[in-house]
């Protein structure tokens, strides 16, 4: 029997490794299952999600939950009287903890992400496709 020197064990030992995570991950077979399939989506979910954080994004940025009912309705509205469009979405801010964000595409097909406080009350806007926000005035 042939003794392996170390370095080529030591290059193995991350191959096998891997080889092991994709086989009980259950990679490369197609099972047809929905479990199976909502599993490779959830992957390529994620996978899309790294490449994103590869191209600059904060990988650890934070999930902001969506806006429902009333408060939904009454921060959509105040955005809208102050930057008149359409809604593209509307959530929590997570940058700004206590704040809503609404995104609104204006007539001219620029969008906007408008700030409110839990009043309602117009306190930012950031240009999207930029960086940098502005201050209500």
């Amino acid at each position: 029997m042939r003794v392996l020197p170390r370095r080529a064990l030591a290059a193995a030992a991350p191959a096998a490794a891997l080889l092991f995570a994709l086989t009980a991950c259950g990679g490369g077979s197609d099972s047809g299952s929905g479990a199976s399939k909502a599993a490779d989506t959830q992957q390529a979910e994620n996978a899309g999600g790294a490449q994103a954080a590869g191209a600059g994004q904060d990988a650890d940025k934070k999930k902001e939950p969506p806006l429902t009912g009333d408060i939904k309705q009454k921060a959509e509205a105040a955005a809208l009287a102050k930057y008149p469009g359409t809604v593209v979405k509307s959530e929590e801010d997570a940058e700004k903890p206590g704040m809503y964000a609404v995104e609104v595409k204006k007539a001219d097909g620029t969008s906007v992400e408008v700030y409110l406080d839990k009043s309602y009350t117009v306190t930012g806007t950031k240009q999207e496709g930029t960086e940098e926000g502005k201050n209500a005035g």
